[in-house]
C-alpha cells in the first residue's frame, strides 16, 4: 500500500523557519518525481515546488524562489522542503505527493498520483 506522511508543520513567526518531511512507503519513491502544494483556508490546492527523480532538477512557484528549497534522500525515501523566512502569507496545510509513474515535474496538482494527508504550517505576525 502506497503512503506518503508529511511531517514537520507548525507554528513558527514571520521571519522563521520550517523544515517539512514526506516519508513514502510502499512504492519505487527514488523512481518518481515528487511535489509540494499548499492549501490555505478558503483557497485551492497550489503548486509549491518539485523534484525530479533524481534531485538533479527542481522548480517553484515564484513566491517561494529563494526562500524554499526542495531536496531529496532516496536511499531514506524522503523528500523535504526547507522554508526559511516564513511569511503570513505562508499559512496553510501542506502536502507531498508523486507523480508516479513519471520522473519529471509537472505544476498542476491533476499530473500527481499519491498524496499524503497534510501538515499545518502557521505563520504568526
Amino acid at each position: 500500500q502506497v503512503q506518503l506522511v508529511e511531517s514537520g508543520g507548525g507554528l513558527v513567526q514571520a521571519g522563521g523557519s520550517l523544515r517539512l518531511s514526506c516519508a513514502a512507503s510502499g512504492l519505487a519513491f527514488s523512481n518518481y518525481a515528487v511535489g509540494w502544494f499548499r492549501q490555505a483556508p478558503g483557497k485551492e490546492r497550489a503548486f509549491v515546488a518539485c523534484i525530479t527523480w533524481n534531485g538533479i532538477s527542481t522548480y517553484y512557484e515564484d513566491s517561494v524562489k529563494g526562500r524554499f528549497t526542495i531536496s531529496r534522500d532516496n536511499a531514506k525515501n524522503t523528500v523535504f522542503l526547507q522554508m526559511n523566512s516564513l511569511q503570513e502569507e505562508d499559512t496553510a496545510v501542506y502536502y507531498c505527493a508523486d507523480r508516479r509513474p513519471y520522473s519529471a515535474c509537472e505544476v498542476s496538482s491533476y499530473d500527481y498520483r499519491d498524496w499524503g494527508r497534510g501538515t499545518q504550517v502557521t505563520v504568526s505576525p
